[in-house]
């Protein structure tokens, strides 16, 4: 557990988020590590899904689900896909073709996973998108997020020691309390494609990374 706080407000704009009311812990944090992992599970309880996928929307034959799943409805798993549980699935979401969510995994309203991307520990937000080619590890998308193809948010340090960020308020560093932490990536932020953002780096809504580029630190617009 982190003890570390970024106000959620200050990335991400709830009004007239899906589940809003869901989001109700004011910090960036409860919904990463550990944390992410047990707000997903109360999750699931209040959506009636006990040790096997809850299917209300559509999934292709020759997709894989297992454990905790909701798929809400109106969204879309494709075929070859792969969905370890805990992970829920909103309304018009697309999980495509050959992707792989690891578990621990929120996918907003009309968010994509798409073809060949990876996510694990991690919340894409309303209309998020990893269309191409993506990993996203241990990360909190904002809503209508981009990642260029290929882009790839890394959650591990080299030296594999504790993950720091720099304060939004005082750009100083802090400690995130997290071995595993990728990018936290405000509303309507984006990456070009191939980009690679290193552990801990904040990009404030609005923010742009260009193609090939590496990413770190505090990224304004």
């Amino acid at each position: 557990m982190s003890e570390a706080k970024l106000p959620l407000k200050t990335f991400v704009d709830l009004n007239d988020v899906y589940q809003s009311a869901k989001f109700a812990k004011p910090d960036v944090f409860s919904y990463l590590g550990k944390d992410l992992g047990l707000w997903l599970e109360s999750l699931l309880t209040e959506f009636g899904v006990q040790d096997s996928p809850f299917v209300a929307g559509k999934v292709h034959e020759g997709a894989w689900l297992t454990g905790r799943v909701y798929v809400a409805k109106g969204a879309v798993v494709e075929p070859s896909a792969y969905i370890q549980g805990p992970c829920f699935i909103g309304p018009d979401a697309e999980v495509r073709h050959g992707a792989y969510i690891r578990g621990n995994v929120y996918v907003g309203a009309r968010a994509v996973v798409g073809h060949t991307s990876e996510v694990k520990g991690s919340v894409l937000m309303d209309d998020a998108k990893a269309a191409h080619f993506a990993y996203v590890g241990d990360s909190f998308l904002g809503r209508h997020v981009n990642l260029g193809a290929g882009t790839k948010l890394a959650n591990l340090k080299l030296k594999g020691d504790e993950v720091r960020f720099r304060s939004p308020q005082t750009g100083l560093p802090v400690s995130s309390g997290l071995r595993k932490l990728g990018a936290i990536m405000g509303d309507n932020s984006q990456t070009g494609c191939n980009a690679v953002l290193s552990p801990g780096t904040l990009m404030m809504p609005g923010a742009t990374i260009m193609p090939c580029v590496h990413g770190h630190g505090l990224i304004k617009p």
